[in-house]
């Protein structure tokens, strides 16, 4: 068993410096280059930290609770758990995770992790939405994820909207597209506001010009193909965003009823980079990636440096797909989603 003194005679530094990085406790008293050395050569040799005593000396468990409605459940968005359970582990914690769905009572899985004594929560949604911090959430370190606290009380790390439209339409822009259409949700929410307002002002910026004729909000199934199969018909667009890749599905089937080749005839870009649709769709479709590890990423280290008052300058970051805010962003932090490019806009 690795011990302390091991890791300080490797590394050069006193017993009570190992102490002090092991337990979290270097925060201004350790620079962060001896501290990240000490990490490093701990990883290496494979030390391990016993959690019980190191609770009893600590008052802190070093375990995060996180409540999520629908995340776990869902195959493409369970790159949150991932992402955040990497940085805890990067960290030194572990995270406990529950899912609200369907009969679960919220107040009572909150009630169970705190009686396990996790030192702080996030508390994420599905898809970007404005929600109700729970009563019981209040008095603990805690951070949203994909989801937005009305007042702006709480920590919280989202898509960026707006960007994510802007950066498709003009991809579409780029290409030589000059009728764009935006197959939208009909849906009230965020992502549908700020992709609607990202598709506007890359239009207008590029003098192209903003027309509701060339706009569809949707929702799904027969009655979504036949607005997106008028949309074709009525306004002859050569080029689509769509509000995410399931609807992209709309223009494909739409082109090919009217012997148009994607990639060629027609752009498409969707949003989601869905695994389902990327390996579906022919040709592949060029789609912005949610950054859904990013989010669950971001968060642990927010909700760490609230818990142990430190900047966690040390890090050691991941290779994102979409690079990670800083964790004094204003709130909400956004994060610059990223374009993959695929075969579905004309070169």
């Amino acid at each position: 068993m690795v011990t302390m003194k091991e890791i300080a005679q490797q590394t050069g530094v006193s017993v009570s410096t190992v102490s002090l990085v092991m337990n979290g406790r270097d925060g201004g008293r350790v620079k962060p280059d001896i501290a990240a050395k000490v990490r490093k050569v701990a990883q290496i040799l494979g030390y391990q930290v016993n959690p019980m005593a190191r609770s009893l000396r600590t008052n802190h468990t070093r375990m995060l609770g996180f409540i999520s409605e629908e995340v776990a459940t869902t195959p493409y968005a369970g790159g949150i758990i991932k992402g955040a359970q990497d940085a805890a582990s990067r960290l030194g914690y572990m995270m406990i995770s529950v899912s609200t769905d369907g009969d679960a009572d919220e107040d009572e899985e909150i009630a169970a992790l705190k009686r396990y004594g996790v030192d702080g929560f996030y508390y994420a949604k599905m898809s970007n939405r404005v929600t109700r911090v729970p009563r019981s959430l209040m008095d603990m370190p805690l951070v949203l994820v994909d989801a937005t606290d009305p007042e702006g009380r709480f920590p919280s790390i989202e898509p960026d909207e707006f960007r994510i439209a802007y950066d498709a339409t003009t991809r579409l822009i780029e290409a030589g597209c000059e009728r764009i259409a935006y197959v939208g949700c009909s849906e009230n929410m965020i992502a549908q506001d700020g992709r609607l307002a990202g598709y506007h002002a890359a239009l207008e910026e590029s003098g192209a010009g903003y027309s509701e004729r060339l706009v569809a909000n949707v929702l799904n199934n027969g009655p979504a193909l036949n607005a997106v199969s008028e949309l074709f018909d009525r306004e002859q667009p050569d080029g689509f965003f769509c509000f995410n890749d399931a609807r992209a599905w709309y223009v494909y089937e739409c082109a090919a009823r009217r012997g148009l080749t994607i990639g060629k005839d027609i752009s498409v870009v969707g949003v989601d980079n869905h695994r389902v649709f990327a390996e579906t769709l022919e040709p592949q479709l060029t789609t912005v990636e949610l950054p859904h590890y990013e989010m669950g990423f971001w968060a642990t280290c927010k909700l760490v440096s609230i818990i142990e008052n430190r900047s966690l300058d040390d890090l050691e970051l991941p290779h994102t797909t979409a690079p990670l805010p800083p964790l004094d962003a204003p709130i909400p932090a956004k994060i610059h989603c990223a374009l993959i490019e695929k075969h579905s806009v004309r070169s």
